[in-house]
């Protein structure tokens, strides 16, 4: 069902100069085309073109605040039609006043209203125009009907024309409005994919690095650490097989130093090529640091746990969990208003697994606010977790807080060797 559009505010010069310039005009004529003996008849005429006046005056003119009341409206426009009925009546030139209620007719009522009062309006105005008819004879009373029938036709006619046209210009700003949100909307997409964009060649940088680094690490092991290695054992071997002749032991024991002491640095270029959260500990070392200093910054303590057996995790693993936990740290500090939070990491047997929990606002993970404007943490996340074969759960619910797991499969313990 189409809505009526709205009535605009008439023209003011419309409802005003138009209506009181016929009305002076006609007095005008009434006076001088009456007969001087009709003085009683006179007065009445100017009466009635004086209440008139201020009927369109105190009604409508003064009180332009009444034009948006409707019921005020009409007795207003009722009141008005009368008493062009009884100045027409009394002088059917008074008909060409009534282009004055046709225009408050298309100016101030609504559909279907409007319909009515031009109706109403048009046999005032053929009552005046058949007045010469002589109505005493069959054949004049019906030119008479016909004249106020084609007068109803015709602003009827009008009347719906014009209601066509102001649904047209009401359908036409409806689509422009349309048209304007969704081109806002579109912008905003378009501004949100450009920020994704930019997160995900930023991560593929990130990923690229760690790749490169994590290749690197394992090159170091598997070759130099591993060949420094079986030099350390073959030697250690010798000295157990036969007892070395003390011309050699300066030089035996000085090759066995280089090659442990190249050892140790091949093993601490390995562990300096873990990534850069990860330098000075374990998983849960570096997590303990992220959630003091995550304290420090934004008031609320952080519990920070870790259950199951600790063991070592591969890097790319520990490096997707910290930035997990980093992440949603940060989103808590931006949106929660949370008073406690939590951080949990689970060692279990096949997998590693990383909770972090609030009591803050939360959200509808199905809803519009499940992705704040501007912030694409939790697609990252997704991808993240995703990407070694994981999953990433999100529990939420508005005024219940907000838990994430995130859920990375691991190797079983003695699963891997050196």
């Amino acid at each position: 069902m189409t809505r009526e559009p709205a009535l605009e505010r008439p023209p003011h010069l419309l409802v005003t100069v138009v209506p009181y310039s016929l009305l002076a005009f006609l007095t005008v004529f009434t006076v001088i085309a009456e007969e001087p003996s009709a003085g009683y008849s006179l007065l009445v005429d100017l009466a009635l073109c004086g209440l008139t006046a201020a009927w369109m005056y105190f009604m409508f003119t003064r009180r332009p605040d009444w034009w948006d009341r409707p019921v005020i409206m009409a007795v207003f426009f009722a009141g008005l039609v009368v008493l062009t009925a009884v100045l027409v009546v009394r002088h059917p030139a008074f008909g060409f006043f009534t282009p004055a209620p046709y225009i408050y007719a298309f100016a101030i009522l609504p559909w279907p209203w409007r319909l009515l009062a031009v109706s109403v309006v048009a046999v005032v105005a053929g009552t005046a125009q058949a007045s010469s008819v002589d109505t005493s004879t069959t054949f004049g009373v019906t030119v008479h009907v016909i004249i106020i029938v084609v007068n109803i036709i015709i602003m009827t006619g009008m009347a719906w024309l014009l209601r066509l046209d102001e649904q047209e210009k009401h359908q036409l700003a409806t689509t422009l409005a349309e048209l304007g949100r969704t081109n806002k909307l579109l912008e905003t997409t378009l501004a949100e994919n450009a920020g994704l964009h930019t997160q995900l060649l930023a991560q593929a940088r990130e990923a690229g690095v760690l790749d490169e680094r994590q290749r690197m690490a394992r090159e170091i092991h598997d070759t130099l650490a591993q060949g420094l290695t079986g030099i350390i054992t073959q030697l250690q071997a010798a000295e157990q097989i036969h007892e070395v002749p003390e011309p050699w032991h300066k030089p035996f024991e000085a090759v066995k130093k280089l090659a442990k002491e190249s050892l140790v640095e091949a093993r601490r270029s390995v562990d300096a090529l873990r990534p850069a959260p990860l330098e000075t500990g374990r998983l849960s070392d570096a997590l303990a640091n992220v959630t003091g200093q995550w304290s420090k910054l934004h008031g609320p303590a952080v519990r920070f746990t870790t259950t199951g057996t600790v063991r070592p995790t591969a890097p790319e693993a520990e490096f997707v969990l910290l930035r997990t936990a980093q992440e949603a740290l940060a989103n808590v500090a931006k949106h929660a208003h949370a008073t406690r939070v939590g951080v949990t990491l689970s060692y279990l047997e096949e997998e590693v697994a990383l909770d972090v929990r609030d009591d803050g606002d939360g959200f509808d993970p199905s809803g519009s606010d499940a992705q704040p404007t501007g912030s694409f943490g939790l697609a990252i996340m997704r991808q993240r977790v995703e990407n070694l074969s994981g999953t990433l759960q999100i529990e939420s619910e508005p005024g219940f807080g907000t838990g994430i797991s995130a859920r990375i499969p691991t190797p079983p313990t003695g699963a891997t060797n050196d």
